[in-house]
């Protein structure tokens, strides 16, 4: 139902809000709305501008005419209203605001709900209510569901690169100058609907986390120098497309996070920066990015980003936000290194206490009404209390990435065999501080680009050791406590690094047996990982974790067990980071009975060489490793096992004494 003009204009109450930094839904009434007025159709347009002469809308409805269609400002709160006929879905448009100094700024919409295609600049008109769900059934669900105690395993994708289509084109479907530039047109939200939602759930993914899939002019950015806040990238269709992939993967059982990017701003002139011919919406130039740090002091600009969170949770269903670049707004120093330009609070210290109150108030709104939608910090540094309350000091979000994890892993992957009993201590250390935080073990874009290497080729050995490797990675980080994340890519073994603008080498999969038989791993560990509670049930508390020999670094073996809510569930954990294989290995297990292999990374399936335990294994009583029990296996080179006990041991007979003449 197309809305009232009168009922679009800002009220007092919703300017109060506005400017106090709580008005959590503003983009209801700014930015441009179908409506009526006086019998006829069109759109009514609001945008903050505060200290301006005066705004107008100009677009391809009235010729860019620069006079034709003026906005008023609110008495107070520096808000342009007005209402334009005959206007419909899909037109450009920007505001021209002519500064306190007569300079002229032609801007794109902060609240526009859509833009034109990359190179162009303009907003375009677009109706986002209406559309017609089909996941209630996700959504009932997942409001009834603890997401902590259940499988986290994210697929992070760029949706320009996961796949192209191959017809030599640019991404936007135009001709390349140069016919190696052609890399292939992009796949559309339809298309990704089908393709990417069929493939992810075939691979038996939990989520798929996008990257930021808000507007952004640059593709080299890879979306994270946002110019549109609430306008779903128009490179691959329009918002109600957008909108139909989201429903496309919650029909398919598939929840899907989105990266989110309120630490700073794109800087280029049709955007955010000196919306007003000063600094309005931003505050300093971010030092390592050159994005603008957004002014989150100011009431208005916290009203423009809590909404912006609420808006993507609430009108596109997202499950999960992923809050990038944390650690550069919770220091006020981030990336300054000179002391002269250091800047401190008032104790004297370096945390930002205004982003610090943002960052609270953004996960408590969320956790006030959106409480079963996932907050993701991304952290880096060892700030305390990234994922409990702000009620105690905490910044509130659910979870944080696990980024020292993730350095001392890779860097362990990377050391080649008679060196990593020296580095042992790079695997067994995350466990000292596993279950501080709500951690995710990330395997992200930013470890498969800028000369990082892709993950197959940090491995060190022939091909045989890279994909042996590989897979013994994968399933360290599968066993260990914490929800997972994998970029697109990893599941195949692709050997070049990430590039944004060509698809991922998933022809690899077809020509080479070797990249065939590690998605076919992948795709089973991830099954494997759902399918056993002990794994996840208790991912972020000590009770699902306890070492049997953190210690045998000459042999650089790991031995430990994950324990679920019922103690039937808990399995035995052994990894072998070594390309030695043992026999008769005597290992410590949690109690006396029979043991079954129930995984194997080396099985010939998955290009392993085949050193198996089958059948049942009888635990003995032999203590060993600390306990009372033991049993021995065979251990596979360069892999990892997973054992369960499947039944008790017999009982023992009981042994019957000879009558002797000193007895009777």
């Amino acid at each position: 139902m197309i809305a009232q003009d009168a009922s679009l204009y800002l009220s007092q109450d919703d300017l109060f809000l506005l400017a106090k930094g709580d008005w959590y839904k503003s983009y209801e009434k700014l930015g441009a709305h179908p409506a009526e007025k006086d019998g006829r159709l069109g759109y009514h347009f609001a945008v903050w501008a505060p200290d301006v002469r005066n705004v107008h809308v100009i677009g391809s409805f009235n010729g860019w005419d620069e006079s034709a269609h003026p906005l008023f400002c609110s008495a107070t709160g520096g808000v342009w209203e007005g209402f334009v006929p005959d206007i419909d879905q899909g037109v450009s448009y920007k505001y021209l605001i002519e500064t306190a100094t007569g300079e002229k700024l032609y801007k794109a919409d902060p609240y526009g709900f859509w833009a034109e295609v990359i190179p162009e600049t303009a907003s375009r008109t677009f109706d986002i209510a209406g559309y017609e769900w089909g996941d209630k059934r996700w959504m009932a669900a997942r409001a009834k569901t603890n997401h902590l105690k259940r499988p986290l395993n994210i697929y992070e994708v760029h949706l320009g690169s996961w796949k192209r289509h191959d017809d030599g084109l640019l991404g936007n479907g135009a001709s390349p100058e140069k016919p190696e530039d052609g890399t292939g047109s992009y796949l559309g939200y339809d298309e990704l609907s089908d393709q990417l939602v069929a493939y992810v759930k075939e691979m038996g993914y939990s989520h798929i986390e996008l990257m930021p899939v808000m507007e952004h002019p640059f593709d080299g950015s890879w979306g994270y120098q946002v110019i549109g806040y609430y306008a779903p990238t128009s490179r691959f269709g329009d918002p109600k497309q957008f909108k139909h992939f989201i429903d496309a993967c919650h029909q398919a059982g598939i929840g899907v996070i989105l990266d989110w990017v309120p630490g700073g701003c794109c800087p280029d002139a049709h955007g955010l920066a000196r919306f007003n011919g000063g600094k309005l919406y931003e505050g300093l130039i971010h030092p390592t990015w050159g994005t603008l740090k957004f002014d989150v002091a100011r009431g208005e600009v916290r009203s423009f980003l809590v909404s912006n969170l609420l808006y993507w949770i609430g009108e596109y269903h997202a499950d999960g936000v992923r809050m990038d670049g944390v650690t550069s707004m919770l220091y006020l120093n981030f990336g300054i290194d000179e002391p002269s330009r250091k800047r401190f609070n008032s104790r004297g210290t370096e945390e930002d206490d205004d982003a610090i109150a943002f960052v609270r108030q953004c996960n408590a709104v969320v956790g006030r009404y959106h409480p079963d939608v996932m907050m993701i910090a991304e952290e880096s540094t060892a700030w305390p209390l990234v994922t409990y309350p702000p009620e105690v000091g905490g910044l509130g979000f659910n979870y944080k990435w696990d980024m020292g994890w993730m350095h001392d892993t890779l860097h362990y992957m990377q050391t080649d065999f008679p060196y990593r009993p020296g580095n042992h201590g790079l695997l067994t250390f995350s466990i000292m501080y596993a279950f501080n935080e709500n951690f995710v073990l990330a395997l992200s874009h930013d470890e498969v680009v800028h000369g990082k290497c892709s993950l197959i080729t940090r491995q060190p050995g022939d091909n045989w050791r890279q994909f042996a490797g590989l897979r013994a990675l994968a399933f360290y980080q599968m066993t260990h406590p914490g929800a997972k994340l994998n970029f697109m890519g990893n599941e195949i073994g692709q050997f070049i690094e990430w590039r944004y603008y060509e698809g991922i080498e998933y022809f690899l999969t077809e020509r080479f047996e070797a990249h065939a038989k590690h998605r076919r791993f992948i795709a089973e560990l991830n099954r494997f990982y759902k399918e056993m509670p002990a794994l996840w049930e208790f991912s972020y508390t000590s009770e699902g974790f306890e070492w049997i020999d953190p210690d045998d670094k000459d042999r650089s073996v790991l031995t430990y067990v994950r324990r679920g809510e019922h103690r039937k569930d808990d399995v035995v954990v052994l990894v072998n980071m070594d390309i030695n294989a043992h026999e008769d290995f005597r290992m410590g297990v949690p109690r006396s009975g029979f043991y079954e292999e129930l995984f194997n990374t080396d099985d010939p399936r998955f290009g392993g060489s085949g050193v198996f335990n089958e059948g049942r294994i009888a635990s003995e009583d032999v203590a060993w490793n600390g306990r009372e029990d033991s049993v021995v296996v065979r251990v596979p080179p360069l892999a990892g096992i997973v054992l369960k006990r499947v039944a008790p041991l017999p009982p023992k007979k009981a042994v019957r004494k000879k009558r002797t003449r000193a007895s009777e």
